[in-house]
């Protein structure tokens, strides 16, 4: 996938603008404040994904407008393409000129990976954004997965009640092998996919890691589910089947310390993701320089996943990614990662010194200039 022209109307602080990328590097550098990161917003709107900000539809248009255009002319699927997204503050969808009704079925054209600097809370934070990761790059590669998720969800929060409900109402007891049998079936298929998932992401991000630390350090990423016992590693020769087995006993064996409780203390929505570098924990040992080559490392890994389930490579953008890099780790990304396309924005010319081919352009109050 590759982006020939974009164009953008006022959307944020940007009143009008028009850029016409290379095709592998582009850099985009600036001062803080003066839309660097909403131009990336802007770009990965164009995957069909929701901002990585956050951020509500109506809060894209700028400031005083009724309106906001996105526009893009694209190379994807071996043939030139267009894409057109509005917010008025309703959102708009067409791709190739006909209108698309969803983001659904916006997706799946442009596939894209992004880092924003809200990335580092990764191992800041708990579990949940470890598991975040994952699942955000499985609903781009396997669409069924989402609907997996939203079902498990549901079981999840009817058990949760009743196990809270049946301190008052003990006829509620009978009720939970039901909601068990789907949980564990439901499960069992996010289990197998995720651990299947991480172990291929493992054998990327490892690659990537070593040529961006110059071999320097020994990375490793391993899903740990809740599921299997402590001594017990997870398995990618086992079935979906099989996992759903193991959740149903652990299950069982839980009840009484979830009933105590009123939740549901094992599972999918409990699980992890470890990264260690030389067989130490990033999240306790890593500095902030390693923690970010971590991340980045996962990112990149999944770009190459997801390339490869698209036949063709995805859009890459990293946004303020280079504070707190050695100009070995920063030489690799500007050089060495593939070939996608990837937008990189940063505040210091000095940091693209090492950039041996691409395109650079200097932003400032929304505007933008090809150096």
């Amino acid at each position: 996938m590759i982006f020939r022209k974009i164009q953008m109307t006022d959307f944020r602080n940007i009143e009008n603008l028009e850029i016409t990328p290379g095709e592998k590097v582009n850099i985009i550098c600036g001062e803080n404040a003066q839309g660097k990161t909403n131009l990336m917003e802007a770009l990965w709107l164009f995957t069909g994904a929701k901002s990585f900000r956050q951020t509500k539809d109506s809060e894209f248009i700028r400031f005083g407008k009724e309106k906001a255009n996105l526009k893009a002319e694209f190379f994807a699927e071996n043939r030139e393409q267009t894409a057109e997204i509005s917010f008025s503050p309703g959102k708009s969808l067409k791709k190739n000129g006909i209108d698309i009704k969803t983001s659904a079925e916006y997706a799946g054209t442009i596939g894209g990976v992004v880092f924003s600097p809200s990335h580092m809370n990764l191992f800041r934070d708990g579990p949940k954004e470890r598991r975040r990761l994952i699942d955000t790059s499985l609903c781009q590669l396997y669409p069924k997965y989402l609907s997996v998720l939203a079902d498990y969800k549901k079981v999840l929060d009817q058990r949760n009640t009743v196990l809270k409900d049946a301190k008052y109402h003990s006829g509620l007891i009978d009720m939970i092998d039901i909601y068990d049998e789907q949980l564990a079936r439901l499960g069992g298929s996010i289990i197998r996919t995720r651990v299947n998932y991480c172990e291929s992401l493992n054998k990327k991000a490892a690659e990537i890691y070593k040529g961006m630390s110059n071999g320097r350090e020994e990375f490793f990423a391993e899903y740990i589910t809740t599921v299997l016992p402590e001594n017990e590693h997870e398995d990618s020769s086992l079935s979906t089947a099989d996992w759903a087995e193991k959740f149903w006993n652990a299950l069982q064996n839980s009840k009484n310390y979830d009933f105590e409780h009123g939740s549901t203390s094992i599972g999918p929505h409990r699980d992890d993701i470890e990264v260690t570098l030389d067989k130490m924990p990033v999240r306790s040992f890593g500095s902030q320089g390693q923690q970010r080559s971590c991340i980045l490392s996962l990112k990149l890994g999944e770009a190459k996943m997801l390339g490869e389930a698209m036949g063709e490579p995805p859009l890459i953008l990293l946004d303020d990614v280079m504070s707190e890099l050695d100009s070995i780790r920063r030489d690799y990304l500007l050089n060495s990662i593939g070939e996608s396309q990837i937008f990189l924005t940063c505040c210091d010319k000095e940091l693209f010194s090492g950039l041996e081919d691409g395109k650079v352009f200097a932003m400032e109050k929304g505007k933008i200039n090809e150096i």
